[in-house]
């Protein structure tokens, strides 16, 4: 992408702590207007990215770019960012109207564009009367809507978002899920999410970097990621998946047969990463949701007989516990239809999936 497309664009950024490397080597750009997570697990560097993006650290090496020019040797109240923290840091003893002025007020605006901008960016927020509020007086989804709002009267070229919903309980975390990516096309800001739930950023975003020790494993959609993960760790990260080892024991141009020690066998489509050698040991990833039980079993290629070992009941997302005969135990999501109510814990059961659904990958160190 040409950096004068781009919002913010990193440029191979390397930051160490002593011997340890935090960011290693990461570039990218984001496109103006569009929400872009970065995804990771705790400790894979992606809050020491986000710190070097508002300036709060200084990479080793390196640059970064707003709107094309390099803001290195900017320091962060003066960079076009603005950040929205995991604990909102409102101030309790100002009003709602007094948090969303002070960076105005900071800034010298008059009072009069300060009382417009105020009230318009309250009314986009969907909170046109909570002015003379106290922070005290809002429900959570209110302050951070609030917290929002008064990043976003500064006019900020980027919105810096580190896990802005992890205080929340988990039925308004899923409501302000919506409701942030409703605000981002409201004001059309770049949104930086920086989150370890995969759920909030497949939701969210229109970009996801999934990160994992300092780089960038892959980059993309959230559908990509999903449906082709380009390493082991993405395939296990994003989404649920049962994971086994298997080796190759026959192979030709169209797929090949995976065994495990188990003695499972799965005929498989061709692996993601290293070519299927006899013999060659493979990390396989299959996701609950694409294996048939019961009736819808009868005609897969990979077709298998199994023990219920429990039943996981989660709504749309309840799952069953299966172990095959030679001991490999295996999730799978359990159909929505009446033919879920006879399976119960020791129940026989009947699991089917093509080969497109076995993904594979080299082992590592194999």
């Amino acid at each position: 992408m040409d950096s004068l497309a781009a919002d913010l664009e990193c440029r191979n950024l390397i930051k160490r702590f002593g011997a340890f490397t935090a960011v290693d080597d990461v570039s990218f750009a984001i496109p103006k207007g569009s929400f872009f997570s970065i995804l990771g697990p705790s400790g894979c560097g992606k809050t020491t990215l986000l710190r070097m993006m508002a300036g709060f650290a200084r990479p080793d090496s390196g640059d970064i770019l707003i709107k094309g020019g390099s803001v290195l040797d900017t320091p962060p109240n003066r960079r076009p960012v603005n950040l929205v923290f995991q604990h909102l840091a409102l101030f309790p003893m100002m009003t709602v109207a007094e948090n969303i002025a002070y960076g105005l007020r900071r800034r010298g605006t008059p009072r009069p564009e300060i009382a417009r901008a105020v009230a318009d960016v309250l009314e986009r927020v969907g909170l046109a009367d909570a002015g003379p509020k106290r922070i005290d007086q809002l429900s959570g989804g209110q302050k951070q809507r609030i917290a929002i709002a008064r990043a976003m009267v500064l006019d900020p070229a980027v919105l810096l978002l580190d896990e802005p919903l992890g205080a929340l309980d988990l039925k308004l975390r899923e409501h302000m899920k919506i409701e942030l990516k409703q605000l981002q096309h409201e004001f059309g800001t770049t949104f930086v999410y920086i989150t370890h739930d995969q759920s909030e950023a497949m939701m969210m975003s229109d970009r996801v970097a999934v990160m994992n020790a300092g780089r960038f494993e892959q980059v993309g959609t959230p559908e990509e990621l999903y449906f082709h993960p380009q390493t082991a760790f993405v395939a296990g990260f994003v989404g649920d998946a049962n994971k086994l080892r298997a080796k190759v024991i026959a192979a030709d141009g169209t797929g090949c047969k995976l065994a495990t020690d188990q003695g499972l066998t799965l005929t498989a489509a061709n692996p993601r990463s290293g070519a299927a050698e006899l013999g060659g040991l493979f990390d396989i990833f299959i996701r609950p949701e694409s294996i048939a039980v019961g009736v819808a079993a009868q005609d897969s290629t990979n077709r298998l007989e199994a023990v219920i070992e429990d039943v996981l009941f989660n709504g749309a997302q309840s799952r069953i516990l299966a172990r095959l005969p030679g001991g490999d135990v295996i999730e799978a999501l359990l159909p929505q239809s009446g033919e879920a109510e006879p399976l119960r814990r020791g129940a026989s059961v009947a699991l089917g999936l093509g080969p497109a659904a076995v993904v594979s990958f080299a082992a590592a160190g194999a």
